[in-house]
C-alpha cells in the first residue's frame, strides 16, 4: 500500500517477511520531501524494524504484540496510567483468538480511543500551523480478537445476528491456506453456530467503536476549519471469513476475505455521492494521495492509478491483482467486474467465479466445459502479468503454473496450534509468597 507496487516488486508477501528496503520510496517520502508534515498513528506492521518511519517524520506507535513495553508508545502510555497489569491489551490471543470477549481496558484507554485521541490531537495542532499535513490514522481492531469495551459490546446480539453463508459445494470452494489458518486459529474442530453468531456480534460492535472514533476525528476537523480541504480515505488491509464457507481468518480470495471497503471523500470533487462498481485496491493510494497533493509523478512509478481515474472510467485497466505468499504456498488472484480467477499453489488448483450472476462464490467453474475459453483467458493473462513483474516463482515462462507438491493439513488437531503471547508475559507470573 506505502509503495502502490505489487508483491512481486517488493518481495514482501506475507506478514513475517521483511518490508521493501529501508530506502524504498513509500508516498509518504513524496509528501514529506514536498513540505508536508506526516504522521502514522497506530498500527503500522513494519517488519522486521516495528519502528521504522518509512517516510514519516514522525510515530506514534500502536502495535498487536509489543516486543518492549518502553519501546511502544501505547504500552508505555497503559504502565504511566497504571494499567500495567494489562499482558494483551488488544484482547487475549492465542488459544482464544475467536472466542469473542469484553476487553479488559475501559474505554478511555481502550487502543481504539487511543488511536483517535492521537489524531484528534494531531489535527488540532496543524489546524494552526502553515504547513499542509498527512495522518495514517491506523486501528488494530475490528482484528481479531474482538474485545470491544464496556458498554460497546452490548451493540449487537447473538441471536439477531445472520448464520454464516455455508455453501453446498463447500470443499470444492476451499483452498489449503483456508484450511491451514483454520487449524492454527483453533477453528477446524466443528462449528458451534451460537458461537459463530457471537463472533460477528462482536465484531460488529468493534467496527461500530471504529465509526463512533471516526465521528470524533471529524468533529475535530470540522471544529479546526479544516474539513473543506481535507482527503479522506478509508480503508482496510483485509476482510474476515467470520464462519462463511466454515472459515475464519483472512488470507484467502473469497470477496469476504479479499474484497476491503474503500471510501474516498474529495473536498469539491466533481464525482461526490457516486458509487463505484469498477475494481480497484490498495496500490491505488499512494497515486491518489500524490494527485491530490499536485505533486507529479509518473504512471510508471506506481502498479496502481488514481482513484480519480477509476471513478472516471479512464483508468484503462481490466483487472487488478492479489497475492498471498510465493512458490509452493502461493495463493493468487486476478479479478475483474465479471470475473475472479484464482489458482492455489499448494492445492495445484484453479478457481473461476462470474462475479456478476455468483456474487456469493458458490460455483467454482474452473471445470466447467462451457467456461474452458474463459479459464484459459484469465489463466493466460494471469500468467503473462506475474512474468512481467517478475514472479518466476509461480511461472516458468512456458504458460503454465509452475508445479509443486500438493499439501495437506496433518491429520493431528493439535499439530500446528500456535501461540501469540507478548514476549514478556512470563516476567509478569508472581510466585506465591
Amino acid at each position: 500500500m506505502i509503495t502502490g507496487w505489487y508483491p512481486p516488486r517488493t518481495n514482501c508477501y506475507c506478514n513475517e517477511q521483511a518490508m521493501p528496503a529501508e530506502d524504498t520510496p513509500t508516498y509518504m517520502h513524496h509528501l514529506s520531501s514536498n513540505g508536508y508534515n506526516t504522521v502514522g498513528i497506530g498500527k503500522c506492521h513494519f517488519t522486521k524494524d516495528p519502528h521504522a518511519l518509512r517516510g514519516f517524520q514522525k510515530r506514534f506507535s500502536q502495535e498487536e504484540i509489543v516486543e518492549d513495553r518502553d519501546a511502544d508508545d501505547y504500552a508505555r502510555w497503559l504502565v504511566e496510567e497504571g494499567y500495567d497489569w494489562v499482558l494483551e491489551p488488544h484482547g487475549v490471543r492465542g488459544e482464544m483468538y475467536y472466542v469473542p470477549q469484553v476487553s479488559v481496558l475501559p474505554e478511555r484507554a481502550h487502543p481504539v480511543t487511543w488511536v483517535a485521541d492521537h489524531t484528534i490531537q494531531y489535527i488540532e495542532c496543524q489546524g494552526k500551523a502553515e504547513e499542509p499535513w498527512y495522518a495514517f490514522c491506523s486501528f488494530v481492531h475490528p482484528h481479531p480478537p474482538f474485545a470491544p469495551p464496556v458498554p460497546w459490546h452490548k451493540s449487537y446480539r447473538a441471536p439477531n445476528m445472520p448464520l454464516p453463508d455455508m455453501p453446498q459445494s463447500l470443499d470444492d470452494l476451499l483452498c489449503f491456506v483456508n484450511r491451514f489458518q483454520n487449524r492454527y486459529k483453533y477453528r477446524d474442530r466443528g462449528i458451534d453456530l451460537n458461537l459463530v453468531r457471537c463472533i460477528r456480534a462482536y465484531y460488529y460492535a468493534c467496527v461500530s467503536f471504529i465509526d463512533w472514533q471516526l465521528g470524533r476525528i471529524f468533529k475535530a476537523l470540522e471544529e479546526s476549519g479544516q474539513w473543506d480541504n481535507t482527503l479522506i480515505m478509508l480503508s482496510s488491509d483485509h476482510g474476515e471469513y467470520l464462519g462463511d464457507y466454515g472459515c475464519f481468518g483472512k488470507r484467502g480470495m473469497h470477496e469476504v476475505s479479499a474484497r476491503v471497503p474503500m471510501l474516498v471523500r474529495w473536498p469539491g470533487g466533481e464525482y461526490a455521492g457516486r458509487t463505484c462498481s469498477e475494481v480497484a485496491s490498495l496500490v491505488d493510494l499512494a497515486p491518489t494521495i500524490l494527485e491530490a497533493a499536485e505533486i507529479p509523478f509518473s504512471p510508471e512509478d506506481f502498479d496502481g492509478c488514481s482513484l480519480r481515474n477509476v471513478v472516471a472510467g479512464k483508468a484503462n485497466r481490466e483487472y487488478v491483482y492479489s497475492q498471498y505468499n510465493r512458490a509452493e504456498n502461493g495463493l493468487y488472484l486476478m479479478v475483474s467486474k465479471n470475473w475472479k480467477y484464482i489458482f492455489s499453489a499448494p492445492d495445484q488448483r484453479e478457481y473461476l467465479f462470474d462475479c456478476l450472476n455468483d456474487p456469493g462464490e458458490h460455483h467454482n467453474l474452473a471445470q466447467s466445459p462451457s467456461h474452458r475459453e474463459t479459464l484459459l483467458r484469465l489463466r493466460k493473462d494471469c500468467l503473462n502479468w506475474l512474468h512481467e513483474v517478475g514472479e518466476h516463482e509461480a511461472t516458468d515462462g512456458s504458460g503454465t503454473w509452475r508445479q509443486y507438491p500438493k499439501r495437506s493439513i496433518p491429520s493431528d488437531p493439535d499439530s500446528g496450534l500456535i501461540y501469540q503471547d507478548p514476549p514478556w508475559w512470563q516476567g509478569a507470573l508472581q510466585s506465591p509468597s
